[in-house]
């Protein structure tokens, strides 16, 4: 998939755990998970907003889109 989810790099820096972030923007640490591992299909604006706010950061810093040449 071209799209590549760093939020695990993001979390990282920001120095926050899974179980924080999860109680923070409002879901559950699994489906955070899946979101970190790169899993999900889709991500509600709402929770990427929410994301962005906890973390004080930009979509793009979580979400980056890599170009698959072989499609």
């Amino acid at each position: 998939m071209p799209i590549i989810v760093n939020l695990d790099v993001m979390m990282a820096r920001r120095k926050i755990s899974l179980n924080e972030l999860s109680e923070r923007v409002g879901i559950t640490p699994a489906n955070l998970s899946v979101l970190k591992t790169g899993k999900a299909k889709a991500m509600r604006f709402s929770t990427l907003e929410a994301i962005c706010g906890v973390l004080d950061c930009q979509p793009g810093d979580i979400l980056e889109y890599v170009c698959n040449e072989n499609s």
